[in-house]
């Protein structure tokens, strides 16, 4: 099974990142604990923009990832956060080829 790697980049608009925060810790931050495709999941603040949000995730194979995209709390997420953004998210997909166990 091949694992899949994701970063995403949001920008919020201007001065709403605590509000993304918010409805991301709403709805993402128990959908991804509770969901046992996440391997790794990494919500961040960019240093260098206060408008923008990186999150980096490891799924254990592409069909979790398509899967999480159709779970409720994903919508339901989406259908919160879309009016808080600038735009759609800037999305790199990457294949893990090694990693540091924890």
């Amino acid at each position: 099974m091949t694992q899949l790697a994701l970063i995403i980049r949001h920008q919020t608009l201007p001065g709403k990142r605590e509000d993304v925060r918010k409805v991301w810790e709403a709805h993402m931050a128990p959908a991804v604990g509770d969901n046992p495709g996440h391997l790794a999941y990494f919500y961040c603040f960019d240093n260098a923009d206060p408008d923008a949000i990186s999150a980096f995730q490891v799924y254990d194979s592409p069909e979790s990832s398509q899967q999480f995209l159709e779970s409720e709390a994903y919508l339901a997420y989406v259908q919160d956060v879309e009016p808080l953004l600038s735009g759609p998210p800037q999305v790199t997909a990457l294949t893990p080829v090694w990693t540091k166990p924890a």
